[in-house]
């Protein structure tokens, strides 16, 4: 499909990648992974022919259609749902657009007999034929089902795009890109915005998508549920390995050990040889042999360890001083956009260290809480905030609010004190803003540099409430791992806006879901949330649940036999899935587990062993659980 082959490109005199090669086809759903400013979106750009490499060549097959969501989205005011995914569309529409001016000029012909009215008729029917090969009578019913299926509803086909949230319009995009058909989708972070729910739909769509796939994303849940190949670029080259996220970690540490071993290995074999010429060369009858080792040295194919690029950032939160027993207290808080109700008679609690995650769908008025506790927007209702409660506040597009124009310097200066302003350039070191990179503009940073940027600016001013919404948009997985353990050291109290499931693992202690205008509270973690709302397998459950009323139904006319069967094989799947959701539950943390304690991990010389004999176990049952349910399926 695609053949890259020896491609550079270069900012400011630097290489982000140089002379790197690989390989796309069908099938391949590649994990692009690296550091915030390794090239990732840059890639994404120079595939998609967006932007031109330094050097290199891509060879592609003839006609091969690319779809690229990229990370910002530009909608054209003014459009429609409905109007914005029939974009899909472009050659339909125009061919559209012919018909209408070709039967406008029929219409106001009198003509009939004459040549040029003929040939309008005769153009008319082969666009009319054109029309038809390509879809264009069935491109509408289409649209409306794939937006269906996306999780809109009809009332909403015919509302602008501009009245909807972030993430309905990256639905919209993905529509798009879903109805064109393309042979090569390029997904440059695609769960940015989404909440759980779509990121679960999207992971369904992608494992079933037949043509290419290349993502950037630093979801590692997301990643090791769609992929089945991993590309990271890292200090201007790449690795490339068809395994996807967790497994690739785990097997390029392995290579890793078996070349320091290798190097050792070899490194002995050197110092033995070096030894054996030094003597010979004493001796005037073994000055042959000594020449002879001295060319078997120089032709030594040195092992080379691959380099790694281990810098992360540092991340503390101080607590200013101690607040109030309660922090926040809402009673009866309301809000609205115009004729959009977004929250209606809520309330709520938020303790003194406790720490709370809002979840929910877009557009259902989990930023809106925020920042009508931080002070953000007016609302209707009753909200107070405690004794000495000191907010920061991290918003879902603070990198936004960054000024371009500005260097990293200059900006980190500005927002601070006289207390601080001494300690900027050790805070940018800390965020890996260090040397002369802290004298590059705002403009031509990364999406994850920006957001270390606006991190590094909170620290700049006392809090001992932090409120973050979706600060893990943009951020390396790394760095991902450095906000999160710094959050599970923080000891003020955490509301956390965010869809990332495997950020919010362990860092929350209660979950509210806003839903309908309304909150529901959860006393657990996301794990425990998850569990009760069976988000996981919504889907699953859905369907499930239309299979159950239907073998219902018909049971009655089944033979008390075959009823009975029927009764032990549903026994048998429930029991089954029990053990499958217990099972998948432990590989994932043990996965978590190598990603974050490998040496630790793998100390067990049966570890892998043990680890594999667990996915194999995983494999049966799935493949037991399809004969069971094939079984119950023929019964019915």
């Amino acid at each position: 499909m695609l053949n890259i082959h020896n491609l550079s490109i270069s900012f400011q005199g630097e290489y982000l990648f140089e002379e790197i090669t690989f390989k796309l086809g069908l099938g391949d759903r590649v994990g692009l992974i690296g550091k915030n400013g390794a090239g990732k979106s840059t890639m994404l750009k120079i595939l998609a022919k967006e932007l031109e490499s330094d050097s290199g060549q891509i060879a592609a097959d003839k006609e091969v259609r690319i779809g690229f969501l990229k990370q910002d989205i530009d909608f054209v005011y003014g459009r429609t749902v409905l109007d914005e995914a029939y974009e899909a569309f472009t050659e339909i529409r125009q061919l559209e657009t012919k018909m209408e001016q070709i039967n406008t000029d029929l219409a106001q012909r009198t003509d009939y007999e004459s040549e040029s009215y003929n040939q309008l008729m005769i153009d008319l029917n082969d666009i009319q034929h054109q029309y038809e090969i390509i879809g264009g009578y069935n491109y509408q019913g289409d649209t409306e089902k794939v937006l269906q299926g996306l999780g809109f509803k009809r009332d909403d086909f015919n509302k602008l795009t501009d009245t909807f949230s972030g993430g309905w319009r990256m639905r919209i995009e993905l529509a798009k890109l879903l109805l064109q058909n393309n042979d090569l989708l390029l997904l440059d972070e695609p769960t940015n915005h989404l909440d759980i729910e779509s990121i679960i739909w999207l992971e369904q769509f992608l494992k079933n998508y037949a043509g290419a796939v290349v993502i950037v994303s630093h979801d590692k849940m997301f990643l090791d549920n769609v992929t089945n190949r991993t590309i990271e670029i890292t200090l201007g080259r790449i690795y490339d390995y068809k395994k996807p996220y967790s497994q690739y970690l785990v097997l390029r540490s392995e290579i890793k050990e078996q070349q320091l071993a290798a190097q050792k290995n070899q490194e002995k074999q050197i110092q033995q040889t070096e030894r054996l010429i030094e003597k010979f060369r004493a001796k005037a009858s073994k000055a042959t042999m000594a020449q002879s080792l001295i060319k078997k040295l120089d032709r030594i194919d040195r092992i080379e360890v691959d380099d790694e690029d281990h810098s992360v950032m540092t991340l503390n939160f101080p607590i200013s001083i101690t607040p109030g027993k309660v922090v926040v207290e809402a009673v009866g808080v309301s809000k609205n956009y115009d004729d959009l109700q977004v929250l209606s008679s809520v309330d709520l609690l938020i303790e003194r260290d406790s720490k709370t995650a809002f979840v929910g769908q877009n557009g259902q008025g989990k930023s809106t809480l925020a920042k009508i506790i931080v002070g953000e927007i007016d609302y209707n209702g009753d909200l107070k905030l405690g004794h000495n409660v000191q907010i920061g506040y991290f918003a879902q597009n603070q990198a936004e609010y960054l000024d371009g124009n500005k260097t990293v310097l200059d900006t980190m200066i500005d927002a601070a004190n006289e207390k601080n302003r001494t300690k900027v350039r050790d805070i940018l070191g800390a965020f890996l803003f260090r040397g002369d990179e802290v004298e590059k503009y705002v403009k031509v940073l990364s999406g994850g540099e920006r957001n270390r940027l606006a991190l590094a600016k909170l620290l700049l001013q006392p809090f001992n409430v932090l409120i973050m919404d979706e600060p893990t948009n943009h951020l390396d997985i790394k760095s991902k791992n450095v906000l999160k353990e710094a959050l599970k050291r923080f000891e003020g109290t955490l509301i956390l806006v965010s869809h990332d499931r495997d950020f919010l693992q362990g860092l929350t202690n209660k979950v509210y879901e806003f839903k309908d205008q309304k909150l529901r509270e959860y006393l657990g973690d996301i794990d425990y949330y998850l569990e009760q709302r069976n988000v996981e397998n919504l889907r699953e459950v859905e369907k499930r649940t239309v299979v159950e009323t239907t073998k219902k139904e018909s049971s009655n006319k089944l033979s008390y036999q075959d009823q009975k069967q029927l009764k032990s094989l549903n026994n048998r799947l429930s029991k089954l899935e029990s053990k499958i959701n217990d099972l998948e539950k432990e590989i994932k943390t043990i996965d978590v587990d190598l990603a974050t304690n490998y040496d630790e991990v793998v100390s067990d010389p049966e570890f892998f062993d043990q680890y594999q004999a667990k996915k194999d176990k995983l494999e049966q049952w799935m493949l037991d659980w399809e004969a069971i349910q094939d079984e119950i399926d023929k019964l019915s």
